[in-house]
């Protein structure tokens, strides 16, 4: 949804071109909503989701920790005020040299899913604290993150053992249930997984002590979604379920379920066309597409809402588009998006839920488009 001072900064500041505005007060009031709903874990900031200096700065002085993919943005959580204690260098896949660098500067807990990534970060950041993530199918998500990261349960129990033995802190497991996950109980399975993997290694006289249950909280997009409080309550329940009264410590790492609905892009239409007289379905032309920063439409998973001020007058079935020289610079095509029948070339729309992986998407000037420009307010 547009915030009345989003609203105001479009009307007063008149931006030239697609941007990105970011309401910060969204910010902290999905912050505080997280850290109501589950008061017993620790909220790691996924930075990827959006690395703005202002959305780092208000979450370090809120308390959060955050979970950085890359050295860069170990560094971008350091310069925004937060202690190295509360950084998890989450990424799976990292270089050797980029492990040291990161423990050099004082990060001492790492994401491992083999054993090869293990005696990367044995060698780089000796008697340092891993956890080990376990795969998940992601199920009822609509970006789901099976597959690339992560390994099965009884590869876990190794890889862990494994560190042990080099050397390293085997602190945990972590799971990704799949980013938009609509699912209430998507973290139960996850979760049962991760027991099973605690009791062998204790079996084997290691006691882990973190589950690292990973983002997949979702913004609103087209459909309604749970409140934070009913995945509290669903996580609860099945973290009792499965650990009884010896719960870990656990970690939750929202990025589009902290930012998402806090930033609204605004875009123009730069053509309306039909591709035959009596073609039914119009193609409207934006000045922003997948190249631009909405790469999360990709196979139509993510449909953001779109708001024109000619909203409430006559629809017809459209295909939106970006305005680059690529084929693929189509956003929505197989499902045709309905639009206002008198939208026209030089009109004004708000692509709302955007402030999560829109500013990230859109790092290359493709075709000579300039990176999406980002306003936080």
């Amino acid at each position: 949804m547009t915030t009345a001072r989003i609203r105001d900064f479009i009307r007063t500041r008149r931006p030239d071109g697609p941007c990105l505005v970011v309401d910060l007060d969204v910010v902290r009031d999905n912050f505080q909503t997280f850290r109501k709903a589950l008061p017993d874990s620790s909220i790691y900031y996924a930075v990827k989701a959006n690395p703005a200096p202002e959305i780092l700065a208000l979450l370090a002085a809120l308390g959060s920790n955050f979970d950085c993919a890359s050295v860069a943005e170990i560094e971008m959580a350091l310069k925004a005020g937060a202690d190295a204690s509360r950084i998890s260098y989450g990424n799976t896949i990292k270089k050797e040299r980029d492990i040291a660098r990161a423990f050099a500067l004082g990060v001492g807990l790492y994401a491992v899913d083999s054993h090869e990534e293990v005696e990367k970060v044995a060698r780089a950041a000796p008697g340092a604290r891993v956890f080990c993530r376990v795969l998940t199918d992601g199920e009822g998500a609509e970006w789901p993150l099976s597959r690339k990261f992560g390994c099965v349960p009884a590869m876990a129990v190794d890889v862990l053992v494994y560190a042990h033995q080099l050397g390293l802190i085997s602190h945990g497991v972590s799971f990704h249930v799949g980013s938009q996950m609509t699912k209430l109980d998507a973290w139960d399975s996850a979760l049962a997984d991760a027991r099973r993997v605690f009791d062998k290694l204790l079996q084997q006289g290691i006691t882990l002590k973190m589950v690292n249950m990973g983002g997949g909280f979702p913004t609103r997009y087209l459909k309604d979604i749970p409140t934070a409080e009913a995945y509290g309550q669903a996580i609860s329940s099945a973290l009792r379920r499965h650990f009884g009264n010896q719960l870990p410590e656990t970690i939750i790492e929202p990025g589009r379920g902290m930012v998402g609905n806090a930033g609204v892009i605004k875009a123009e239409v730069v053509l309306t066309s039909r591709k035959c007289d009596n073609d039914n379905v119009r193609w409207v032309y934006l000045d922003i597409g997948k190249f631009g920063g909405l790469a999360e439409t990709m196979d139509e998973a993510i449909r953001y809402s779109i708001v024109t001020d000619r909203d409430g007058e006559a629809t017809e079935p459209c295909v939106l588009a970006g305005p680059t020289c690529d084929s693929a610079d189509v956003l929505y095509e197989k499902t045709p998006y309905a639009m206002p029948v008198s939208l026209t070339i030089g009109d004004e729309v708000l692509i709302e839920g955007t402030g999560a992986y829109t500013t990230t998407y859109s790092a290359v000037a493709f075709n000579g488009f300039e990176p999406l420009k980002s306003y936080v307010i």
